[in-house]
This record gives C-alpha cells, structure tokens and sequence, in this order.
C-alpha cells in the first residue's frame, strides 16, 4: 500500500474506488513492479465505474516474475489491469500465466461448494462412530482447536472474555 493522505478519498460515497493522482500512481507502479518479482500470484481487481480498467501490471512488471507465476486479472471484462491480458482467454508469458477470462466468478461457485462440502464431510466423518452414530472425541486435537463452545461455556482459549483467559 502506498502511504499517501490521499489514500483517505480514495473512496465514492458509494464505495467504488476514486481515480488517484499521476504521483500515487507512479509511487504505486514502482511498488507493484517491486512486489511482483517476489510474488507466484497477482490477482486483479481494479474497476472505475464507467471507464477502462487503469493499468497495474505492465509487460516489463510480468517479464520480471519468475516463469510459473500466475496473474488472474479479474478486470479482463473492462480490458485488464494488465497490458498483456487478452480479454477472454488464458496466455502465457515468458512462463507466466495469464488469466484474463470473462466472468470468472460464474466459474467457481459449483467447484466451492464442492469444495466446501468435500470439507466438511472429511471433518464430519471421524466423528461417527462403527453403527454411524454421531460421537465426538472431546480429546481429539482437530476437535479442541476447533470447538468454540460446550455445554453453555465458551471453550476455545482465543474467545473467552481477556478476564476469563
């Protein structure tokens, strides 16, 4: 993050991002080129309502990230945070793979839930016993660094009240 007083009204009353300065946006270029060449992934985001998407990443800044990185450029849909985004597609750059596809949100959400599911039923399952039962091994390590309650009491040390800890 670039330390500025502008950074105060960077906001619309609507919450959408406010277009900053040439100086907050060079001081941020050369911070981002820094990041990049110590990073695997970039992800961005960066929309102003009605305009193109500003450039954040451009091709020296991707030439310098180590071949096997991976830029997902979520601002494709309004032309890209990056200049080497193609808008639609995946590319890969001198090693660095670039994902520029169109509404990637719409993507994910079956694999999440999947994900989630798959997550839950793993965390589920050692806790039913031989006849399927539901039985929970209060000793169990997963179990006592998960649990934030029990009978009434709040449980986990790191949300008891600070005069109860």
């Amino acid at each position: 993050m670039v330390e500025s007083d502008e950074v105060k009204n960077a906001e619309t009353a609507g919450g959408y991002a406010k277009e900053m300065s040439d100086d907050y946006k060079r001081r941020q270029a050369e911070l981002v080129a820094e990041t990049l060449k110590k990073q695997d992934i970039a992800i961005c985001t960066a929309l102003i309502p009605g305009r193109k998407a500003p450039t954040l990443i451009n091709d020296d800044m991707v030439h310098s990230m180590r071949p096997g990185s991976v830029i997902v450029d979520l601002a494709a849909e309004q032309g890209g945070n990056c200049t080497l985004t193609k808008p639609g597609e995946v590319v890969e750059i001198n090693g660095v793979t670039i994902i520029g596809l169109f509404n990637i949100p719409s993507r994910l959400s079956a694999d999440a839930s999947a994900l989630y599911a798959k997550n839950v039923l793993n965390f589920l399952t050692p806790m039913m016993n031989a006849d399927k039962q539901f039985s929970v091994n209060w000793q169990d390590e997963i179990i006592s660094a998960t649990v934030l309650t029990r009978d009434g009491a709040i449980v986990h040390p790191n949300f008891k009240p600070a005069s109860a800890a």
